[in-house]
């Protein structure tokens, strides 16, 4: 019976989940209400808010998701023994690609300003829903037993300013740059702060 319940749960969050991506891309996120995505999900108000607090909880469920996907694609190829900087760029071209597709510049800025959320709740379910920093220390980590990366950061410092860099680069691209892909801004950034973190 427990097992029974614990699957429709997730049926009904699957639901939701769904629903609430297909209206922010038809309504747009600001003029999407959780009473919206409630009606659209024939559940009630409060049922909504018994499986995402707010509604860019949804947003981060979703974007947790994008950000498995790219991830286990990149942890096969660190198993591989793919070279950890080739592993790391197509980390960021999956998670760009992604990203682009599934939220485009409309959802995307919502989801990145979550990181950055005045609340500490918020920003800190934001960063367990999204752990690009956790991920990207899992990639650096080869390098840094290889001494191939400055000893004067500690890898989780490193790591945490290539995923902030991450999220510069997708609000700079989703406000200022319609002529560049997402993966083409990222590679610019990625880049630049590679320089700083490997060691000569």
């Amino acid at each position: 019976m427990q097992g029974l319940r614990e699957r429709q749960k997730q049926r009904r969050r699957q639901r939701i989940l769904r629903t609430a991506i297909e209206l922010f891309r038809e309504r747009g996120f600001q003029q999407t209400t959780a009473v919206d995505i409630a009606k659209a999900s024939h559940i009630s108000r409060g049922t909504f808010f018994n499986y995402y607090p707010y509604k860019e909880a949804v947003l981060l469920d979703f974007g947790g998701g994008l950000l498995q996907m790219a991830w286990q694609e990149a942890r096969a190829d660190l198993d591989k023994g793919v070279a950890p900087v080739r592993v790391l760029y197509s980390f960021w071209d999956r998670l760009a690609d992604l990203s682009e597709q599934e939220l485009g510049r409309e959802l995307l800025p919502y989801l990145a300003y979550e990181l950055v959320n005045p609340d500490p709740e918020r920003a800190r379910a934001a960063f367990t829903a999204l752990p690009l920093g956790r991920y990207t220390a899992e990639i650096l980590e080869p390098l840094k037993k290889a001494d191939r990366l400055r000893q004067d950061f500690s890898l989780d410092r490193m790591a945490n300013s290539l995923a902030d860099t991450f999220l510069l680069a997708v609000l700079r691209w989703a406000g200022h740059t319609p002529e560049r892909s997402l993966a083409d801004e990222l590679h610019k950034f990625l880049l630049l702060i590679l320089e700083g973190v490997l060691k000569r």
